[in-house]
């Protein structure tokens, strides 16, 4: 039975089906902890080493489950810690409550002890966005924030002084209008359908096209099957931004693959060259890479309808469930018999797969970081679930560690943050322990949290932590020499032994140097029990060459070898090879 305000905040947040959730205690927070210690055998709290790997825990465990992640931060600097992850979930659509401490009701805005306005600090992050006024408050907001989260596939943030947690639950401080039971923790999902009318326009303007190209993203995740039959009725290539890469399997006839700077060359072709764009689920930001406005007639498919229209000036807006509104459209789209737009994407598709095939298979040193990419892309499981970084292991991930249907995929989308690739495979694994669970890391983003591997160690966690080691931030280092045209600066990192780190937490390390021993050690580190660490030390003059580069992105290139960049030598000589490797 609930005896204090934290109590039943807890029991409202497991009526909403909370079963974990991810923090670090606080004085700030001991009423809630104490609530926590005393339903544990319901409500597992999961301590972490930073409060921000917390936020992305639980980020990743609405991503993977569909379902409520809980983040806990004590006031504060431990609220504040919290706002990285809270921005990704809030820029990726994610279903996350964070709640956290205040100082004692009578003592905020004294310049007491940690007298941080975390409800203030985080209206810009939250749909849902309140402070705790006393033990009947409590119920109230809670449900609300549940329901937000869940319903707005957004942030809710709950914020409780330290010393009403710990307030009686019985007190009869009701006012007359906060009538006892008068809430409700009853989930409604809606069943969104666009109309008959708008779904007829929508396939007139799709049986009308001559190249129809899908653009499919994290909100398609659900529709596979509908996505490949709309793509075999329309002869359509389907293009996957990075949230989408699961959306259909990469070994689908009807795929090409990624799209962006880390995309493939038939993927940017398809957009390139269509006439018409059915955009599935999807806000892609990246404007310079659709049809240029005028070139293409567009549909989008939509949950939200404020992001109709957002990226491209679609004539048709459905807004519903990707999957249903598909299921709906199917029957009113007429098979095209000309193929050809989809004939040529298939043939690029053989074409770029035989290519990336040849960089990844490449025996030299320093090992290229493809090469540790495409070696773990054959060995993981058929229901493996992988987590990625941002940065240039994002490239590697993307164009040579295959989405394989049953599988799941993510990385940080709109925010493309470094440092969630590791808490969201934690996560994922507490989700789904019988699951093979992957992170494919670079040394960069998983050393700013590393010490969650004792977390793993921890809670006995089998994570496999795969981790593409150049000793730079890569993504930085090519963006000063290709979009600025400076040489690279500010990027190197001083090396670690993070295998020894591993052994050091209690967990299991490799190194990997040499390419032909490569997939070996993968094996022999995916058949390791517990959580494990795999250094894979790469060339780091490899670049992450863009699917066609431009003139202007050459000249900038150019332009900052001869202002002094000072691994010019290497670097010129590396992309020399690549190319000549691919002319010939």
């Amino acid at each position: 039975m609930a005896e204090t305000a934290a109590d039943i905040l807890i029991d409202t947040i497991h009526d909403w089906g909370v079963e974990v959730v991810f923090g670090l205690p606080g004085d700030g927070i001991n009423g809630i902890m104490e609530a926590l210690r005393k339903r544990q055998d319901t409500v597992r709290f999961v301590q972490v080493r930073h409060e921000e790997a917390a936020a992305f825990m639980a980020c990743g465990y609405a991503k993977f489950t569909g379902r409520l992640g809980v983040c806990l931060a004590t006031s504060g600097p431990g609220g504040i810690h919290l706002l990285n992850g809270l921005y990704d979930a809030k820029l990726d659509n994610q279903p996350v409550l964070a709640i956290t401490g205040l100082a004692y009701h009578d003592l905020i805005d004294t310049y007491t002890q940690q007298d941080v306005q975390l409800d203030r600090l985080f209206m810009d992050v939250a749909k849902y966005n309140a402070r705790v006024m006393g033990p009947t408050h409590v119920e109230n907001v809670a449900d609300l924030a549940c329901r937000t989260a869940l319903a707005y596939h957004g942030v809710a943030h709950v914020t409780i002084p330290t010393d009403v947690q710990e307030m009686e639950a019985t007190r009869k401080e009701r006012s007359k209008r906060n009538v006892a039971g008068h809430t409700s923790d009853v989930r409604a999902r809606a069943a969104r359908l666009p109309s008959e009318e708008d779904l007829g326009r929508a396939a007139e303007v799709l049986n009308a096209g001559g190249k129809v190209a899908i653009l499919a993203g994290g909100g398609a995740l659900g529709a596979t099957d509908a996505l490949e039959r709309a793509a075999e009725l329309l002869a359509a290539p389907i293009v996957k931004p990075l949230l989408g890469k699961a959306s259909v399997p990469d070994d689908s006839p009807y795929t090409t693959g990624a799209i962006g700077l880390l995309g493939t060359r038939p993927s940017q072709e398809a957009l390139e060259e269509c006439d018409t764009l059915l955009m599935v689920g999807t806000s892609f930001p990246y404007i310079e890479f659709y049809p240029r406005p005028g070139q293409a007639r567009g549909v989008q498919i939509e949950l939200d309808p404020m992001r109709i229209g957002l990226r491209y000036p679609v004539e048709v807006g459905l807004v519903g469930d990707s999957r249903r509104t598909l299921e709906a459209l199917l029957p009113l789209l007429q098979r095209k018999r000309e193929r050809a737009f989809l004939e040529k994407a298939q043939q690029g598709m053989r074409e770029w797969n035989e290519l990336m095939l040849e960089r990844a298979t490449r025996r030299d040193t320093p090992m290229k970081p493809q090469v540790i990419a495409h070696e773990l892309g054959q060995r993981l499981a058929s229901d493996a679930i992988v987590t990625c970084d941002s940065g240039t292991v994002a490239t590697w991930w993307a164009r040579h560690i295959p989405a394989r249907r049953g599988q799941m995929h993510s990385l940080s989308g709109n925010l493309a943050t470094m440092a969630n690739g590791f808490p969201y495979a934690i996560a994922a694994q507490l989700a789904y322990p019988n699951r093979q669970t992957v992170a494919f890391v670079g040394d960069g983003g998983f050393s700013m949290l590393m010490a969650e591997f004792a977390t793993c160690v921890k809670y006995r966690l089998p994570v496999k932590v795969f981790i593409v080691k150049n000793n730079t931030l890569g993504q930085i280092k090519w963006e000063q020499m290709v979009f600025l045209g400076n040489p690279e600066y500010g990027c190197e990192l001083q090396p670690m032994d993070f295998a020894a780190f591993a052994r050091a937490c209690g967990g299991q390390g490799f190194t990997i140097e040499d390419p032909r021993q490569c997939g070996a050690i993968v094996e022999q580190a995916l058949a390791t029990p517990g959580p494990v660490i795999v250094a894979a030390v790469v060339d780091p003059f490899e670049p992450p060459l863009p699917a066609k580069i431009t003139l202007e992105q050459a000249r900038k290139f150019a332009t900052s070898l001869v202002r002094g960049e000072p691994n010019r030598e290497k670097i010129a000589l590396t992309v020399l090879g690549d190319r000549v490797r691919e002319l010939i």
